[in-house]
């Protein structure tokens, strides 16, 4: 994916619907650029044009969110990374910083084994010979490309492990990290019964919004690796529920 791809998922990420004649002028390039990147992306599946705009074609494709503040969530996937030795055996929740954890893993570790209810990140990883991917069973979510439902706390009971990692939607002051589908925190809260600990991995601006779902990790240990542009205050109110911060 080029530069200006990123450029325009993120813009479109942020402003939602956009004008393609405010995506040249933001852009610098010619409203015909434009068009042609946008008509690349939609062939991809990732925008939608409508009569002189565009959209993201789905909000919830991890594939598209990649590239939304991709160099923050690369520096939050390789600090993950530093946790997991050679040879472990981890879970990993759905999610776009998730997906570059994996694929990080999979390009400078050996003998990784990766539980995970996100048919994206099997697929994401498919190349490599240093992991091993095991998908949870359960209801397909075709949106966001996970398992959820009653299975997957079934076949999450065979594992236990030390991590757990998980994206996270938003955050509310005295409640926790915060999901905005009650069928995907469901299945954070089932891997999170087979994990010693959970790590959330989620850029900072996170800590501004909040999803409609708590996601009740209480009594497990918490942490939080996040960007540096994490204000003392967030730090603050994480670290007063027992959160652990790191910045990446």
């Amino acid at each position: 994916m080029s530069k200006r791809d990123a450029m325009i998922l993120e813009l479109l990420t942020t402003q939602g619907k956009t004008e393609v004649t405010t995506l040249s002028e933001v852009l610098g390039v010619s409203e015909v650029t434009v068009r042609k990147d946008l008509d690349a992306l939609q062939e991809k599946g990732l925008v939608r044009r409508i009569h002189g705009f565009a959209t993201l074609a789905n909000p919830n494709d991890v594939g598209g969110r990649l590239a939304y503040h991709y160099e923050e969530k690369r520096l939050i996937a390789r600090a993950a990374a530093r946790l997991v030795a050679d040879g472990s055996t981890i879970m990993i929740e759905s999610g776009s910083c998730c997906a570059l954890l994996a694929r990080e893993l999979a390009d400078t570790k050996d003998g990784i084994t990766i539980v995970t209810n996100s048919a994206f990140i099997c697929s994401y990883v498919r190349d490599s010979p240093r992991v091993v991917c095991t998908l949870l069973g359960g209801t397909y979510q075709r949106d966001s490309q996970v398992m959820v439902g009653p299975m997957v706390r079934t076949c999450a009971q065979e594992f236990y492990v030390d991590h757990l990692f998980i994206g996270a939607d938003g955050w509310v002051e005295g409640v926790g990290f915060t999901n905005a589908d009650q069928m995907r925190a469901d299945a954070v809260r089932s891997m999170a019964e087979s994990a010693a600990e959970i790590v959330v991995l989620t850029e900072s601006q996170k800590f501004a919004q909040r999803g409609a779902v708590p996601m009740r990790l209480t009594g497990k240990t918490v942490s939080v690796i996040t960007d540096a542009l994490i204000t003392q205050e967030q730090r603050t109110s994480a670290e007063r529920s027992g959160v652990r911060v790191q910045t990446a």
